[in-house]
């Protein structure tokens, strides 16, 4: 290989190498501002899960009702993510569905339209509107969060990437001194 190619191949390498680490500092940054606000915006509603004294028939937690998923986390704040989705779909959830026999907000606000006066179904409706409200919300946070976490694990793939590259670039600097040191010495031996 020529000397022309050669530093055209370390320049590449120099360049790829600032622009994967640039690229994995950015998504680190990211990940690290996502999933910090929104731990920070749960925490600041301290929404907490049921005590595990709850853990028992007829409680909160009733482990005939609701699965192992949400009892493991009896007494704990919803501080991130994972939390949110399973206290959306696990709490939230299971305890709309007995609001109005399972039907959903807009099932119960039809009816409730269809006849104004019936104080059982704005009930049904007021509460099913700030059940599944408060549920998306938690929902829309898991899944910022989880654009976070991946943001974050994309990162650590490319500063692996940028760290091969790099390892690559040293590779070939060594290589070319120790080719300038050989053609000498045979220079040297030749005269």
């Amino acid at each position: 290989m020529n000397k022309a190619i050669r530093w055209r191949i370390i320049s590449l390498q120099a360049m790829l190498v600032l622009i994967l680490a640039s690229a994995s500092g950015f998504l680190f940054y990211e990940g690290n501002f996502v999933t910090t606000m929104v731990r920070d915006e749960l925490a600041s509603q301290q929404i907490t899960f049921p005590p595990a004294s709850q853990i028992k028939a007829g409680g909160a937690l009733d482990p005939a009702e609701f699965p192992a998923e949400i009892r493991q986390y009896a007494g704990q704040p919803v501080d991130n993510g994972d939390k949110a989705k399973v206290y959306a779909n696990d709490f939230i959830g299971k305890h709309l569905q007995g609001v109005a026999n399972g039907q959903t907000y807009a099932q119960v606000s039809t009816l409730a339209q269809a006849d104004p006066t019936n104080t059982t179904l704005q009930g049904q409706v007021a509460t099913l509107f700030k059940g599944e409200t408060l549920r998306s919300m938690l929902l829309n946070a898991y899944g910022w969060w989880t654009i976070g976490v991946y943001a974050t694990g994309a990162g650590i793939g490319l500063m692996i990437a940028a760290l091969v590259v790099l390892g690559a670039l040293v590779f070939e600097f060594v290589t070319a001194g120790r080719k300038q040191e050989s053609i000498k010495v045979v220079q040297k031996v030749a005269a």
